[in-house]
């Protein structure tokens, strides 16, 4: 292994092993290549896309040698292959046709009375909430209301109306801060296994690691999706459910819903809640992004699933930790990237006074990536030693990760898309160019069975395997 990565991927692949087996990685086939900065970034985000995605490959390798009896194959990672995925939804183009705008026009970070907060308004939802609190309904309202405003106060306001927004905090501030106190040693992910009498794996062994695995994902907008994209991509059949007419950010759809069927489920009603159940009892792996608390009030908490299905693999992430005031908080990248210091860190090496965020949704897309490695490792452990796992990740977590990498000592040109090789793809809103799945598995090419398209646009049932 390149030895620029080496330390960020080992400690990586400790927080994924429940079992504390780090020599599984030294002794993996493994090289990493490119350069260690990618683009200009006050954080190491390039060390952490690189070893993040080593992590999740080698996982997947190890997996496919365990299934098939033989020896691993070898893995290799490229910097800057790493750090398009890592922008992968930026990058993707669209050829004939045009997607919708990333963001909601009235998105973005404004200046209150006293400091910097940022209102994120992707979901009508969150919008209305903000709408409701300021009586404003374009950026220009919106500024000049939050002008008059304290920034913490109107956080919370917009909270308690079921909106999302963060202030600006700089790190001390955040650590001093009673989620920050409760948060600060958290790690990317936690393992906790379980023996489980009757785990055990499809018995067909295919030539992708995850053929004949079944996942079964309740993810949103970018880390969830990221995990499943790949376990798709490595020939899982994914089966994403949502509400019926569930409003996902749409500009985001044709990158994360590529490979997997999409079905809709109202699990308020009983007939759907019986065939959830059912989905359940056959899955081998489910994928959560909601809040900490939502699978819990919907009566499927880890009590209710185990019964259902004792060898089920429960994988989850939320924003903002699973312990302290702030665990069953709504949040995104960008918001935690305003609460816990790094938009502010952002600003003062490069001398803004405005937030700097990451140039990527850096929290967002390693946390992904570190959730499919837990669950490709997890899916060896059931296979090996019928153990099965809770995973729980967060992208407060991940961003204590990040702050404790070496900070970057060569800043490079921002990159465009000209920079990355893109690949063509179809969807269903027309043909494009995406970013290839970076990593490669020797012999073993990532192959997408469903091309990306609408939500709920297939039947609630498991493919035949």
């Amino acid at each position: 292994m390149n030895d620029s990565f080496a330390d960020v991927a080992s400690r990586m692949w400790q927080t994924i092993c429940a079992d504390n087996d780090s020599a599984d990685l030294q002794a993996a086939q493994l090289t990493t290549s490119g350069p260690r900065a990618v683009l200009r970034a006050a954080f190491d985000v390039t060390g952490l896309a690189t070893g993040a995605v080593a992590v999740a490959t080698v996982a997947a390798a190890q997996f496919l040698a365990a299934r098939s009896q033989s020896k691993q194959p070898v893995v290799t990672v490229d910097s800057r292959e790493s750090r398009a995925a890592f922008a992968s939804e930026r990058l993707f183009t669209p050829i004939g046709w045009t997607r919708p705008p990333m963001w909601d026009p009235i998105a973005g970070n404004y200046r209150a009375a006293d400091a910097w907060i940022r209102l994120h308004t992707n979901y009508a939802s969150h919008r209305a909430a903000v709408e409701r609190v300021l009586g404003a309904h374009d950026q220009e309202a919106v500024q000049a209301a939050v002008a008059g405003l304290r920034a913490e106060e109107l956080e919370t306001a917009i909270v308690e109306a079921g909106g999302c927004a963060a202030v600006m905090h700089n790190r001390g501030q955040w650590l001093a801060s009673a989620p920050g106190m409760a948060t600060a040693d958290a790690a990317p992910l936690t393992v906790v296994e379980r023996y489980s009498y009757g785990a055990g794996t499809p018995d067909s062994v295919g030539q992708l690691p995850f053929d004949g695995v079944r996942v079964l994902d309740l993810t949103r907008v970018i880390a969830g999706p990221v995990c499943t994209k790949f376990l798709a991509g490595y020939g899982a059949d994914v089966l994403r459910i949502d509400p019926p007419g569930f409003d996902e950010v749409p500009s985001l759809l044709p990158e994360t819903t590529l490979g997997k069927r999409t079905a809709a489920l109202d699990l308020t009603a009983s007939s759907d809640r019986a065939t959830f159940e059912e989905l359940l009892a056959g899955a081998d792996v489910l994928v959560s992004g909601l809040r900490a608390d939502a699978l819990k009030r919907l009566g499927y908490d880890d009590e209710a699933l185990t019964p259902m299905n004792p060898g089920l693999i429960i994988a989850s992430l939320d924003a903002y930790g699973w312990d302290g005031p702030w665990r069953h908080r709504r949040g995104f990248d960008s918001l935690v990237q305003m609460s816990c210091g790094i938009a502010d860190d952002g600003a003062t090496a490069t001398g803004q006074a405005e937030p700097a965020p990451l140039p990527v949704q850096a929290l967002d897309h390693a946390t992904g990536w570190l959730l499919a490695a837990a669950v490709a490792r997890a899916l060896t452990r059931r296979l090996t030693h019928s153990m099965a796992a809770r995973i729980q990740g967060s992208l407060i977590g991940t961003a204590n990760l990040l702050y404790s990498l070496p900070l970057p000592d060569d800043h490079l040109a921002v990159p465009t898309p000209e920079d990355f090789a893109l690949v063509a793809t179809t969807t269903d809103w027309g043909p494009a160019q995406r970013v290839p799945l970076p990593g490669r598995i020797d012999g073993v090419p990532a192959h997408w069975s469903q091309q990306a398209g609408p939500l709920g646009r297939h039947p609630a049932t498991w493919a035949t395997r």
